[in-house]
C-alpha cells in the first residue's frame, strides 16, 4: 500500500482525518494529530522528523501560509516575508524530493472581506486579524514557484470561494466541518493523481 504524508498548519489538522477516511484501503495516511506545521521553517523541521523516523512516502501533500504571513503584535512584519516564505518552501520541496516522494502543494484559504476590520476579540469569540490581500500575495508567489518547479497545486483557495461564507467557522479563519470535508475531497483527488507519478 502506498503511503502519503500530510503536512501543514491547523487547516490541515481540520481535514486530515477526513482524508484518511476517504483514502482508507488505498493509502496509509500519516500526519501529526497533536501539532501543526505552523510557519514554513517549522514545517521543514517537522518534515525532517517524519522522514527520519517514519521512512519513505510516495506522496507528500502540504501547505504553509497563514503563519508565515501573520503580523503578530508587537512585530510589524510577517513572520516570513514573501522571499523568506519562498525560500523555505523551496527547502521543504527539496527534502520531499530527496526522500523520493511526489510533492503536492495546497494554497492558503481566502479571508472574508469583513475579516480585515474584525477585532481580535468580539462577542467572546477569538477572531484572527488577517487580510485577504495577504493571502492573495502569498498564494501568487507560492503558485508561481511551484509551477516553475513542476509541482502540482491543490487550489483550496478557489474551492472555498464556492461558498458565500467561504466555509468559515465563527473565528473567520478556520472552517466548518462541511468546509473541511470539501477540502478533504479535493485533497484526496490530488493525492490519487500524484500517486500515479510515484514508482516507489
Amino acid at each position: 500500500m502506498k503511503r502519503v504524508l500530510l503536512l501543514g498548519d491547523s487547516i490541515r489538522m481540520g481535514y486530515d482525518s477526513f482524508v484518511k477516511e476517504l483514502l482508507d484501503g488505498e493509502f496509509e495516511v500519516v500526519y501529526d494529530d497533536a501539532d501543526n506545521g505552523r510557519f514554513a521553517a517549522y514545517t521543514l523541521w517537522q518534515a525532517n522528523q517524519f522522514f527520519k523516523n517514519c521512512g519513505k512516502f510516495d506522496v507528500v501533500h502540504w501547505n504553509n501560509g497563514y503563519w508565515d504571513m501573520n503580523v503578530e503584535s508587537p512585530m510589524t512584519e510577517p513572520i516570513h516575508p514573501v522571499p523568506e516564505y519562498i525560500h523555505f518552501l523551496g527547502r521543504i520541496l527539496a527534502e520531499i524530493r530527496r526522500n523520493g516522494a511526489v510533492p503536492v502543494f495546497a494554497t492558503s484559504l481566502p479571508i472574508l472581506p469583513e475579516e480585515a476590520e474584525a477585532a481580535a476579540m468580539r462577542d467572546g469569540i477569538q477572531r484572527f486579524f488577517y487580510k485577504n490581500d495577504w493571502v492573495v500575495r502569498y498564494n501568487r508567489a507560492a503558485v508561481g514557484f511551484m509551477e516553475s518547479e513542476g509541482v502540482a497545486v491543490n487550489d483550496l483557495y478557489t474551492m472555498c470561494l464556492e461558498s458565500p461564507t467561504y466555509y468559515k467557522c465563527p473565528d473567520l479563519l478556520h472552517l466548518t466541518e462541511e468546509g473541511y470535508r470539501r477540502c478533504a475531497e479535493k485533497t484526496a483527488t490530488a493525492i490519487r493523481k500524484a500517486a500515479e507519478k510515484s514508482d516507489i
